[in-house]
């Protein structure tokens, strides 16, 4: 870089300096009177003059570096400007966060994306089934009509932790359907003919009642809903048969950020708009949904409700008789083939996310069993963020996961968390 000559500096004779007058200044020196009467003359003047070209000095300096300044910046290299560091400015989103496939939550470890995952037959029958264990660990649960009016539980786990999982009941083809996607062994006891056949045509990744990776538990009221597995089981299911990944299609999902913006205690009536003013209440939020209520049908013991929960932003589950729905959650220790009463702790349910899906929904031809149409398309409900999207769900194949639109027709993404899905037949409702 080249730089600038300096402005040559200009010579003083002594003669021109205030020193000179002073050096040239002897007692009795002929010329002493007239200097003393200038100096008398001029004295105050002279000191008015130095202030004013101190200031008028400074000012010319100052002009002359500033020009300088321009002119050196115009002059600057690409190559010297790219030494230059500036600080970042922080940003408002995290970089490089992989999110969840099931739950859409953000992951400790990227390498947990890809984990194995299982879908378990879980059973909610009033002969023992409840309270199950586990089910809060599952990221998407599925709930729908097995047989006779009682509802049974499809529940997607991906890295569970829990030392007891369960109780595990036989597969419904319906539940096949909605299994797939998630490319997970299917963890059952048997099941109806038609899913029986249908895992052993596809392929499936398979775990039916093996007692390698399952037990009977021994709490007597449990009856026949008894069958559990635990964590460490189900991961050795996975490295016995080579099962070392799953790949999942999951829900169209939000970010955290995303769904902080969307809830319900977020939206004012009339967005703030920075080029005008707003003659708006902006302190009244939209109305929200605070109490949802699934009818499945004729029996009461499986109609379920859920109260909107703004502290958590969840929804509390319980069932039509008031009775919170209250499940297990166990120690990640490995505590041996215990009953879950014994070693666990209740809690209620509470996803953060309640989707109804009306299906077409008739009595199979053995008279006990159900038909449910899990392929095709239907009415929909979101609830989530203290909000509800009437809208539709549309599946194409068995292979292809559930979209949800809403009236506009645009695909609804869910908040992250656990998600409840319930398929409600269409004579039964949903109420809010």
């Amino acid at each position: 870089m080249k730089r600038k000559d300096s402005p040559k500096s200009t010579n003083i004779t002594p003669q021109n300096t205030k020193g000179a007058l002073r050096n040239d200044y002897r007692p009795g020196n002929d010329d002493s009177a007239l200097f003393n009467q200038k100096h008398k003359t001029h004295h105050k003047g002279s000191a008015f003059d130095k202030k004013h070209i101190a200031f008028l000095v400074t000012g010319i300096v100052g002009l002359a570096g500033g020009i300088g300044c321009l002119v050196a910046g115009a002059t600057v290299s690409p190559e010297a400007g790219a030494e230059l560091a500036f600080p970042k400015i922080p940003s408002s989103t995290q970089d490089n966060i992989t999110y969840s496939a099931l739950t859409g939550e953000p992951l400790v470890d990227p390498a947990l994306k890809t984990a194995p995952t299982y879908c378990m037959q879980t059973p909610n029958g009033t002969d023992g089934a409840r309270p199950q264990s586990g089910l809060t660990e599952a990221g998407v649960v599925f709930e729908a009509i097995a047989e006779a009016g009682i509802t049974r539980f499809a529940a997607i786990y991906q890295n569970p932790s829990s030392s007891i999982i369960g109780p595990i009941r036989s597969l419904r083809i319906y539940f096949l359907d909605w299994d797939v996607p998630f490319d997970c062994t299917i963890v059952h006891a048997g099941g109806a003919d038609d899913a029986i056949e249908a895992v052993a045509a596809g392929g499936y990744k398979d775990l039916t009642e093996d007692y390698t990776y399952m037990y009977r538990g021994t709490y007597g009221s449990r009856l026949w809903n008894n069958l559990f597995t635990t964590s460490a089981y189900l991961r050795q299911f996975s490295e016995d048969h080579g099962y070392s990944a799953s790949d999942i299609k999951g829900f169209a999902r939000m970010t955290p950020e995303q769904a902080n913006k969307s809830r319900i205690d977020a939206l004012a009536v009339e967005k703030l708009n920075i080029t005008k003013p707003t003659s708006a209440n902006t302190s009244e939020m939209t109305g929200g949904v605070n109490d949802i209520a699934l009818n499945y049908g004729s029996s009461a013991s499986f109609n379920v409700r859920y109260t909107y929960n703004a502290e958590t932003n969840t929804y509390f589950r319980s069932y039509e008789s008031g009775l919170a729905h209250e499940v297990y959650t166990c120690d990640a220790a490995d505590l041996g083939e215990k009953n879950p009463e014994d070693v666990c702790t209740l809690t209620q349910v509470n996803p953060s996310v309640v989707v109804a899906m009306i299906v077409q929904e008739s009595r199979a031809s053995d008279g006990y069993h159900e038909d449910i149409t899990a392929i095709g398309s239907g009415e929909a409900y979101v609830f989530q963020n203290g909000t509800a999207t009437k809208g539709s769900w549309s599946k194409s194949s068995i292979d292809e996961q559930i979209k949800f639109f809403d009236d506009g027709g645009n695909e609804i993404a869910l908040a992250p968390g656990q998600t409840f899905v319930s398929a409600v037949p269409d004579y039964g409702s949903v109420e809010y």
